[in-house]
């Protein structure tokens, strides 16, 4: 698929990074499911399903949580899920995705830059978030905003 953004910062007609409203809690359960789906399988993803929950009910955040939409054509396809606790320094990326086929077209950057947009105004220093071992494509969207890895977590079962 070719890049859909005009110039940086802009999409195309009927691509669209826009704050959620109380009407995508729906698209967002769905998306939010097959986010979810695509993990199970992904290596490091069976812990991170463990530790951390599903949003569930995306109409019920609290004023700590934030999250933008990434639609084509007024359908939901992708979506960011940021926490940043008032007067914290640092916001937490806990979600992010998009669905494969409206990949590659400039919404990953779109959507972090909503979200690191949102931390400037907030009085915010830092974002931190994510990466599965071998998902290079999140670590690209990452890397292309400065946001690199500053620890490694590893682990090993012993039971």
């Amino acid at each position: 698929m070719t890049d859909a953004r005009d110039e940086p910062g802009r999409l195309l007609d009927g691509f669209v990074v826009r704050a959620m409203e109380p009407a995508d809690a729906v698209a967002l359960g769905e998306l939010e499911r097959q986010a979810r789906a695509a993990l199970v399988d992904a290596r490091g993803g069976a812990s991170l399903l463990a530790e951390q929950a599903a949003v569930g009910d995306w109409s019920s955040l609290d004023d700590d949580q934030h999250v933008w939409v990434a639609e084509i054509d007024g359908a939901a396809v992708g979506y960011l899920h940021l926490h940043h606790p008032q007067g914290s320094p640092t916001g937490h990326v806990r979600q992010v995705y998009l669905d494969p086929e409206a990949r590659e077209v400039g919404f990953g950057d779109e959507l972090l830059a909503a979200a690191i947009a949102r931390l400037r105004e907030r009085g915010a220093t830092a974002v931190e978030s994510w990466a599965l071992p071998g998902d290079r494509d999140t670590k690209n969207l990452f890397e292309r905003a400065g946001v690199t890895a500053r620890k490694l977590v590893v682990s090993k079962r012993i039971v």
